[in-house]
């Protein structure tokens, strides 16, 4: 009988022990739930990710278009950008020479009229319409409006004067009108955003 039994074990599929190579039973079941795991996290991770995208009206609004070309040094026009207004403003020689008789050390902002625009463009101005203060539009970029004492724009809010070149001189308001990114698309349309 016990050589019966030994034939047996003798035929049976041998046991792999600890040291030997190959995949064992126990690495399988690793392998295996390790890879459900990860396919688990990302059937959940991925439209956490995809609802985070932008939606096509913010992306429609990422960027604005403005022509430029019919402006008339002096003029300005009035445009919005990511539903915010914005002043375009092309300069006379004479605005561009009282911006840059300014002493810019004198400023609450300092920044220089060339700071402010485009190299080769330095007639066209381009400025958030929102005061830094509180938010409020101000005036000047319309015909006729009030431009404050520094023939610049004016906040009816709370009386701040911005310059010829949308930098504050007087009032409340910390900073400057912002200036966007911007460039030339063609030779009379820029792209802001």
């Amino acid at each position: 009988m016990a050589d019966m039994s030994g034939a047996a074990t003798a035929n049976s599929a041998p046991e792999v022990l600890e040291g030997e190579e190959g995949v064992r039973r126990r690495d399988w079941i690793h392998i295996a739930a390790l890879s459900t795991a990860g396919v688990g996290a990302a059937s959940v991770l991925f439209p956490l990710v995809i609802q985070m995208a932008p939606s096509a009206d913010v992306l429609a609004e990422s960027t604005t278009d403005v022509d430029v070309s019919a402006i008339q040094p002096g003029q300005s026009i009035r445009s919005v950008f990511r539903r915010q207004p914005l002043f375009v403003k092309r300069l006379t020689p004479a605005e561009i020479q009282e911006a840059n008789s300014v002493d810019v050390a004198s400023l609450r902002d300092p920044q220089t009229l060339a700071e402010r625009t485009l190299d080769g463009h330095e007639d066209l101005l381009v400025t958030m319409g929102v005061c830094t203060h509180f938010g409020c539009v101000p005036l000047g970029s319309g015909e006729g409006e009030n431009r404050g004492d520094f023939n610049g724009y004016f906040c009816p809010c709370h009386g701040s004067h911005y310059d010829v070149a949308g930098r504050i001189r007087r009032g409340p308001a910390p900073l400057n009108l912002a200036v966007p990114n911007y460039e030339f698309k063609s030779e009379g349309v820029i792209r802001v955003g």
